[in-house]
């Protein structure tokens, strides 16, 4: 029998599908009644999953095991949802445009979907994970992931109204806001994103050598925490020098988010290491 904090993710997982038929309904329907019950599903969805963290956090006290909620596949999935929501709402809000929704919300949903398809039981830590460095080095990351989500996600309804634009054709795109804007908001969501992963790296590194002796290793996990590293190193690089805009930085955004989900799950996943606790 799930336990009341799985029972709150499983009705968080039911809200994010809610809130994104809701967007993908207004966008295709023009009615912008059914965006604000997706925000407003969002705003639940924020509510619900933020008690069932702290429930969570409750349960593996009561446990005797007392730990924050990150630190297995299924933790790191729905707090990886959470931090994708709530960037989300900070987005709506500062840009008062609901169309990001239908692109960004189904991110949330997918993730919380995998979650559930997971152990969600709360077990142990491993002697590797009983640091206080685990707080700051996966917290940093999540959050940093959650802003190249919302900037990928961008980045899809750039290219779609970039290509829209350059037709000179009307219907569900030209409801978007302009290619400037959505250009702008991909660069800034990794500006945001970009100083929480190069924290998370620097304090994995810390923690590595109090845990193994050593700052780095080359294992899988490191290996494609700096290559994503380098993608919006390089990123940010070409906008600030080359003026890089458009369409190449839409792709690129796409491809770090694409490096970022082989390093959060396809390593955990496919290759062993030593974050093979991870999955």
């Amino acid at each position: 029998m799930n336990t009341l904090n799985v029972q709150l993710f499983d009705l968080t997982t039911l809200l994010f599908g809610g809130a994104s038929g809701s967007y993908i309904a207004a966008m295709y329907g023009k009615k912008e009644s059914l965006a604000r019950i997706g925000t407003w599903i969002c705003v639940a969805a924020a509510i619900v999953s933020t008690v069932a963290l702290g429930v969570r956090w409750a349960e593996s006290y009561k446990m005797g095991i007392g730990r924050i909620p990150v630190t297995n596949l299924y933790e790191s999935l729905v707090f990886f949802a959470w931090s994708v929501n709530l960037f989300y709402l900070f987005i709506e809000w500062k840009y008062k445009d609901r169309a990001f929704g239908a692109f960004v919300i189904p991110i949330a949903f997918l993730t919380m979907l995998f979650a559930y398809t997971n152990e969600s039981g709360i077990q142990p830590l491993v002697p590797a994970l009983q640091s206080y460095w685990l707080h700051g080095h996966v917290i940093t990351c999540f959050v940093g992931y959650a802003a190249f989500a919302v900037s990928a996600g961008v980045a899809g309804m750039y290219l779609l109204k970039a290509r829209q634009e350059k037709a000179g054709r009307e219907g569900v795109i030209s409801r978007f806001p302009s290619s400037k804007v959505l250009d702008d908001l991909v660069y800034r969501a990794i500006i945001w994103g970009f100083p929480f992963l190069t924290i998370g790296i620097i304090t994995g590194a810390a923690w590595a050598n109090y845990a193994w002796g050593t700052y780095w290793s080359w294992d899988p996990k490191e290996t494609w925490s700096l290559i994503v590293w380098l993608v919006y190193a390089a990123f940010l690089h070409a906008r600030v020098t080359r003026g890089w805009h458009g369409k190449r930085a839409a792709i690129l955004s796409i491809v770090g988010f694409l490096a970022t989900i082989m390093c959060y799950l396809g390593v955990n996943l496919v290759l062993s290491g030593l974050h093979s606790y991870g999955g």
